[in-house]
């Protein structure tokens, strides 16, 4: 089965599809990456900036806090403020804090280097203040109901904006490489999604441009690959569906076509067939008129041969209404559970009653309880044919039908005679409409052609087969279905000759 060629791009403007195709998606997915590490980064600095804050707001806190608690417990604060500044004085961070204390706005206690000019925003506030070119970092508190403040206060310095601003430069270089670790996993990610979209556009095309396009399932083993993968194989189905679709069209057209062939063949089979008894019938009638003084024999002789030509056009008219019958309506005809040994049994009584069979023997050698789904007028018609024909061109003296075997669904019988048989060259004919082994001897015993076709018709109609050969004379083997019964019938034993 052809394929389609490789996936890979075969030329350039394929080449800057399938980048296209690419870069259409890892573009917009690395933008988005990138918005969200840097999103993350700026929120996870800015979480760090204020944890160093609290870190640095802390100390200051518990300073204040203590001093605070001294002199709401009625004890002198200066001892603990001159243990603070010892204690901070190697710290490179807090070595020039500077505390201030206040009440009523007169200076009680001073620690540090750096006096401000000016301190604002107290009541607890965490902030800057700025001094000449100066930041500082402080923190004020008050006690005893306001009457006394309490300020503590750091230079801004380098020390402190190193601990505030937190400039290691790991934390970049670490949220730099995961952006970048990030933006090649989305380059190779994206790579079997540009290749299937490629793939998919071309199907696309050809499967719109050409009807006998064949497409190839070789894609990526991914979840879109497995979709593709199942929309071609949709395709493939469909394509199927439409060629079985197409060829049911042809076949149905060549049948209407075959049966629109077979009608105008009979009906020019017809016409000529017709011609000769009424050609016959009119050339007696016209002699027996325009000789008025014929004598009464040679009257009765051109009468009676009238007579027979009007039988076998009636007999005629009769096989082709039944053949147009069967073939036209075979799939509602009436169709019952019938013993096939009773069909036979009847068919011999009439040949024997009416002297239809002259002088061959009939041998029924269907046994009784051999159920069939069928039609009794139909099939009993059908045997009285086979029988007219074996009495007159087998020139044999027994003819009968036999049970040959059966199978799930079928028995299969045979028709038989112990005569000459036919030549092997019409075998395969016997069957066709008006054919004659010996066509003068045939139109001689007032056959018409037809008996047989439908014999066949007959058993087609009730959908059997039926095929012909010679054996010891000529056998006719059909098959006819089984009857589906729902409980099994007694079997009478009854012998019939």
């Amino acid at each position: 089965m052809a394929t389609t060629s490789s996936p890979v791009p075969a030329s350039a403007t394929d080449l800057r599809k399938h980048v296209s195709y690419h870069w259409q998606l890892f573009i917009p997915l690395t933008v988005a990456m990138w918005l969200i590490v840097v999103c993350m980064s700026v929120w996870q600095w800015w979480n760090m900036k204020q944890l160093n804050e609290a870190r640095v707001k802390e100390p200051l806190e518990l300073v204040n806090g203590r001093i605070a608690d001294a002199f709401e417990s009625g004890l002198d604060p200066l001892p603990f403020i001159n243990f603070i500044c010892t204690y901070y004085k190697d710290n490179p961070l807090y070595e020039r804090l500077r505390i201030s204390v206040y009440r009523d706005g007169r200076l009680l206690y001073n620690n540090g280097d750096i006096i401000p000019s000016e301190i604002t925003e107290a009541d607890g506030a965490l902030g800057s203040m700025k001094q000449a070119d100066s930041y500082f970092f402080y923190k004020g508190d008050r006690a005893m109901n306001g009457h006394v403040e309490i300020y503590s206060v750091m230079p801004y310095d380098n020390e402190v904006t190193a601990m505030l601003e937190n400039k290691s430069s790991n934390f970049w270089w670490i949220m730099i490489l995961i952006a970048l670790g990030l933006t090649i996993a989305g380059y190779f990610s994206t790579r079997p999604f540009g290749r299937n979209i490629k793939m998919l556009r071309t199907f696309a095309e050809k499967a719109a441009t050409s009807p006998d396009f064949v497409p190839s399932s070789d894609f990526p083993h991914d979840e879109l690959g497995d979709i593709s993968r199942q929309i071609v194989r949709i395709y493939k189905d469909r394509i199927q569906a439409m060629k079985h679709q197409r060829q049911e069209h042809e076949v149905a057209m060549h049948a209407m076509e075959e049966k629109a062939r077979l009608k105008r063949q009979l009906t020019n089979n017809i016409n000529h067939e017709l011609k000769t008894p009424i050609g016959v019938i009119k050339g007696y009638l016209d002699t027996i008129v325009e000789t008025p003084d014929m004598d009464e024999d040679s009257r009765q002789h051109f009468i009676l041969k009238a007579q027979q030509h009007a039988n076998r056009l009636v007999q005629l008219v009769n096989d082709v209404t039944a053949i147009s019958r069967l073939q036209d309506g075979g799939s509602i005809i009436n169709l019952e559970d019938i013993d096939f040994h009773d069909v036979v049994y009847t068919v011999a009584g009439d040949v024997v009653d009416s002297g239809t069979i002259g002088s061959l023997e009939f041998e029924n050698q269907v046994r009784p309880g051999v159920y069939i789904r069928g039609n009794f007028n139909l099939l009993t018609a059908m045997l009285m044919n086979l029988v007219r024909n074996a009495v007159a061109y087998s020139h044999g003296t027994v003819c009968g039908v036999r049970l040959e075997s059966e199978d799930e669904k079928y028995y299969h019988f045979e028709f038989f005679d112990d005569g000459r048989g036919v030549g092997e060259e019409h075998l395969g004919h016997l069957f066709e409409r008006f054919y004659r082994v010996d066509e003068g001897r045939s139109r001689k015993e007032g056959g018409t052609g037809l008996g047989l076709p439908i014999v066949q018709s007959t058993v087609e109609a009730h959908g059997g087969k039926i095929r012909v050969y010679n054996n010891s004379g000529l056998v006719f083997a059909f098959s006819l279905p089984k009857a589906q019964l729902k409980e099994e019938r007694p079997v009478v034993e009854d012998a019939i000759g």
